[in-house]
């Protein structure tokens, strides 16, 4: 049976890639029917014949996200030689992440937390998981370096991950309020510079200035 509405004689992932940034900027409810079309370049019958729902798009949308920025700050961590540059990594990654002039500002997926108003329970329990899907590869990380010995048994590690992931999730709210790159960086360095005291390590935090520096190229989109 042939689809109702217009043929798809257009990019589907350009045009998904369009709905991710209106999303981003407006939220779920925020976003009407008629400026997704617009941006997209389809007519309403069309986005419900290869998307299914503006639910089911916006989900597609969060997951093209973190298939880029998400993917891309995640494989920059696991690929830090310890837990302590990995979350240095990740709020210095985040910082240029969220001002990037080209994109709208923040995190798609943290501020889902107040842009998805309007959605199913079962997908505000997905956006959920995605939230805090990176403060549970940071505790991974973090009992990892207690076992071998690397932290102090005393660590908290459930603790110290969530305070970091807390820092960046409040780093994409102050991004979306008009914060700087370098405010960013600035709020960055200050949680560095409470690692000694969260793991009781006795060790002095490293001064941040090469990792703002090895950070100054533009990210990848």
């Amino acid at each position: 049976m042939a689809e109702r509405g217009r043929p798809r004689a257009f990019d589907r992932g350009e045009a998904l890639h369009r709905a991710m940034l209106l999303f981003w900027e407006k939220g779920y409810q925020g976003t009407s029917m008629s400026e997704l079309t617009a941006a997209m370049g389809i007519n309403a019958p069309s986005l419900y014949a290869c998307f299914g729902s503006k639910e089911a798009l916006y989900r597609e949308t969060m997951a093209l996200y973190e298939a880029g920025d998400g993917a891309e700050l995640a494989a920059a961590i696991a690929a830090a030689p310890t837990v302590r540059e990995a979350i240095e990594i990740y709020l210095m990654r985040s910082a240029a992440l969220f001002s990037r002039p080209d994109k709208p500002a923040g995190c798609m997926v943290v501020l889902s937390v107040v842009h998805a108003a309007g959605t199913s329970e079962e997908a505000g329990r997905a956006l959920r998981d995605a939230r805090s899907e990176m403060q549970s590869v940071l505790e991974a990380r973090l009992r990892g370096e207690i076992a071998s010995g690397a932290l102090p048994s005393s660590c908290d590690p459930a603790a110290i991950a969530a305070f970091y992931s807390t820092v960046q999730q409040g780093m994409s709210i102050r991004a979306r309020d008009g914060a700087s790159r370098a405010e960013l960086e600035a709020v960055a360095q200050g949680a560095m510079a409470a690692w000694s005291g969260l793991t009781g390590s006795g060790a002095k935090a490293l001064p941040l200035q090469g990792t703002t520096s090895s950070f100054r190229g533009r990210p990848k989109a």
